[in-house]
């Protein structure tokens, strides 16, 4: 069998595309539902609340 003979699968660039639209267009609408509810607080605020507590302490505990 020569290589001429073996043909390779080429890629589905377009579904490829369709699957990083679509993952786009969730990830916005969530976003806007997220900021249209104003009654539930985002878990990435409380997340990042006392991270950002953390990061204030330390150069403080540093330099005591």
């Amino acid at each position: 069998m020569s290589t001429e003979d073996v043909t390779l699968a080429k890629p589905n660039y377009s579904f490829e595309k369709r699957q990083r639209e679509l993952a786009k267009k969730q990830k916005k609408e969530e976003k806007l539902r997220r900021k249209t509810l104003p009654g539930e607080a985002p878990e990435d605020d409380e997340a990042a609340e006392p991270d950002a507590a953390a990061t204030d302490a330390a150069p403080e505990g540093d330099t005591a």
